[in-house]
């Protein structure tokens, strides 16, 4: 796809690291707005991530039920991880779908990429549909990581996102392509 949009360009002139974590990098830019003006723009640096769609024999999918601190309570999520630098996104899905769920899949598919945060971060998740799933072994979680794992049909996990149960972005959208693909074929 090329830019035919460059009358909305913003050019950066300069650019200040506010902070620096373990996950996150957190920029303040001075860009040059298409008008010719000056302003500022806050955003977050984020190494990308993936999403599984990990689609079991009989066809319901594997999901997560995880803490997270920042909104302090569990959610339920399609099994996902963070992409390590320099890494294959393939190579992080199959390691994610390991680690958190302790399956491997015969049957690998990217889907796409969605942007969950366009507003303040540069983060872009991969979709990826795994089939043909076997046991491995138990899930080989992170340090200070904690998880159940179930699974559900698709039409469930749909309710689910109607009934407000699924919050999750990276989730929504995925079963949003999960629809498409393992129900209507795409």
């Amino acid at each position: 796809m090329t830019d035919d949009h460059r009358h909305l360009h913003e050019a950066p002139l300069d650019s200040t690291q506010v902070f620096r974590g373990k996950l996150l990098d957190v920029r303040l830019d001075r860009v040059q707005l298409p008008d010719g003006a000056e302003s500022v723009r806050e955003y977050v640096v984020h190494p990308g991530a993936v999403v599984i769609i990990a689609e079991q024999d009989n066809g319901e999918l594997l999901f997560e039920r995880q803490y997270r601190y920042p909104l302090r309570r569990a959610f339920l999520e399609l099994p996902a991880g963070k992409i390590d630098p320099g890494e294959d996104i393939l190579r992080t899905a199959i390691r994610e779908l390991l680690e958190e769920t302790g399956h491997s899949a015969a049957e690998w598919r990217h889907l796409g990429v969605m942007h969950p945060c366009i507003g303040y971060s540069d983060e872009r998740i991969e979709i990826f549909l795994a089939r043909g799933l076997r046991r491995e072994s138990a899930p080989q979680l992170d340090e200070g990581e904690f998880l159940d794992l179930l699974s559900l049909p698709l039409d469930a996990a749909v309710a689910a996102v109607r009934a407000g149960e699924i919050t999750d972005a990276k989730t929504i959208t995925a079963l949003f392509w999960a629809e498409k693909v393992v129900a209507d074929g795409w």
